[in-house]
């Protein structure tokens, strides 16, 4: 890349972030954009967590067998 390149590069990036900034420094800070909520944590049911111990405990059992041979 040339320095002018950088330069145009770098003057498209400040103007992103300036609006961005002045999307933000709204009066109510949100301005029409989504917000978006994460939940703590995702939870399995029993029957989930049963299924895939099972699952690996075959595999362990297939890798045992594998080695006995």
């Amino acid at each position: 890349m040339d320095k002018k390149m950088v330069l145009s590069f770098l003057d498209a990036e400040i103007e992103r972030l300036r609006q961005a900034r002045e999307l933000l420094s709204t009066s109510n800070g949100n301005n029409g954009l989504a917000i978006i909520h994460r939940s703590a944590k995702r939870h399995m049911s029993a029957a989930a967590r049963r299924k895939i111990s099972l699952a690996q405990k075959k595999r362990w059992a297939l890798r045992k067998r594998a080695a006995k041979s």
